[in-house]
């Protein structure tokens, strides 16, 4: 029978926690739903049908699955060990980007994508804020016993710092978003104070030095600065008569009120350009209403309170800082997406991670929860282990409590015997 059921495990390709494998499928499909409703306008203007783009999200949505389903069967140590080439490799590819990147909008000067012949377009900071997660989480458990001092501290920060730098010329929100994750695990680790008030300082020192720089610059790794400041500005002096994403995605908000339109009536759809990724959550709302947008929160708050459980439950260091690193970039990036969408914040550029479209972003967040399930794998086996190793003992326990009362019995047997040949000899006497 434990054989039967042995085999049964391994024949579920389903790994580690069952509550996130269905969270992962029903943001899949509100994915399909989602994008189907919204893909129309921007595959009408970039050439191509949106049965095709539609088609082309759905290879991703599968690809993803089974990449999910894949790493999630494999032992997450290995990640660790190769965590230093992937780190190495997100250094190259970013560099790359800032060479001879694909020019997404030339208005704004952004280049976020590489070409690649035969594959299409890929963006290594989706990659490289995975990969560097990771790669922290190696750094802390390989010199947890160390970052008391200073020289390791600064080591561990700088390795983070590189990415950061890197990505944050064409990505500023992508850059702090990773900083505010790595600054996260970094302060769950066993860290002095006094290099967290020096790491602080510095910070803000570097943020007032690049600020004046990139106001006086018309070119170079800052120039993007005023697109920066006029999102800003855009937010805080919204003005709802001129007609743009910020203008559209509110609409879209405010007629879904709380029961939406219904799937597929969307109207604010027709004329976003962002509809099916950056703004996707305002069309979830405007078709499911209020009450859709707070499910899709909820699924994600629970898909955090999850991973920090299957942090606490894991005994190595870096499978618990890799879990609470991950989880919180998806729970992060989905706060903020939610929150542009809605108005609470400016305009980022940050997908909906599991729902909006994208072939990059999609795969990367899938190697993520790939990871986080793997771990979850490996603490729902030792904890199995745990359980029969104590069944083993309560069944030996039982057999000797067994033996000991047949023990008793047969010698009560035997003393009854005794006794009443005892009594037997009186009698004849």
């Amino acid at each position: 029978m434990k054989n039967k059921i042995n085999r049964n495990k391994l024949l579920n390709p389903l790994k580690g926690d069952m509550a996130i494998w269905v969270i992962f499928i029903v943001l899949c499909i509100i994915s399909l739903v989602a994008v189907f409703s919204s893909i129309g306008y921007t595959a009408i203007t970039t050439g191509t049908t949106p049965e095709r783009a539609f088609a082309k999200h759905l290879v991703f949505v599968v690809v993803t699955f089974v990449v999910v389903i894949a790493i999630s069967n494999t032992n997450y140590r290995r990640f660790a060990s190769l965590s230093w080439f992937g780190y190495l490799l997100s250094i190259a590819l970013l560099i790359a980007v800032l060479v001879i990147g694909h020019q997404e909008n030339t208005s704004a000067g952004l280049n976020r994508w590489l070409y690649i012949p035969g594959l299409g377009r890929f963006q290594p900071s989706e990659l490289a804020k995975v990969v560097l997660i990771i790669y922290m989480a190696r750094l802390i458990a390989v010199h947890k016993d160390d970052l008391y001092e200073w020289k390791t501290f600064r080591n561990v920060g700088l390795s983070a710092l590189v990415i950061i730098v890197l990505i944050m010329p064409d990505n500023l929100s992508t850059a702090v978003i990773i900083g505010v994750v790595c600054f996260a695990m970094m302060r769950l680790a066993p860290i002095n104070a006094k290099h967290w008030r020096r790491t602080l300082l510095a910070i803000i020192l570097i943020g007032f030095v690049a600020i004046f720089v990139s106001s006086k610059m018309e070119s170079g790794p800052l120039a993007r600065s005023s697109t920066w400041t006029s999102r800003i500005d855009k937010w805080i002096n919204f003005n709802p008569d001129e007609l743009s994403q910020e203008t559209m995605a509110r609409m879209a908000v405010a007629s879904g009120r709380f029961f939406g339109v219904g799937i597929g009536s969307t109207v604010q759809a027709r004329l976003m350009t962002q509809a099916h990724n950056d703004l996707i959550y305002t069309i979830i709302i405007e078709e499911c209403g209020m009450l859709g947008g707070i499910i899709v929160f909820l699924l994600y708050a629970f898909l955090y309170l999850r991973c920090i459980r299957i942090a606490w439950q894991c005994k190595g260091t870096f499978g618990s800082m890799a879990v609470v690193g991950l989880g919180t970039l998806i729970f992060l990036q989905a706060v903020i997406h939610m929150g542009v969408s809605v108005g609470a914040l400016p305009v980022t550029g940050q997908t909906l991670p599991f729902i909006s479209s994208g072939g990059t972003a999609f795969l990367c967040m899938g190697l993520a929860l790939g990871v986080i399930q793997a771990v979850a794998y490996d603490v729902n086996k030792k904890a199995a282990a745990v359980t029969v190793e104590n069944d083993n003992e309560n069944d030996n326990e039982n057999e000797i409590d067994n033996e000991n009362e047949i023990d008793n019995e047969i010698d009560n047997e035997n003393g009854n015997e005794n006794y009443n040949d005892k009594i037997d000899d009186e009698d004849d006497d």
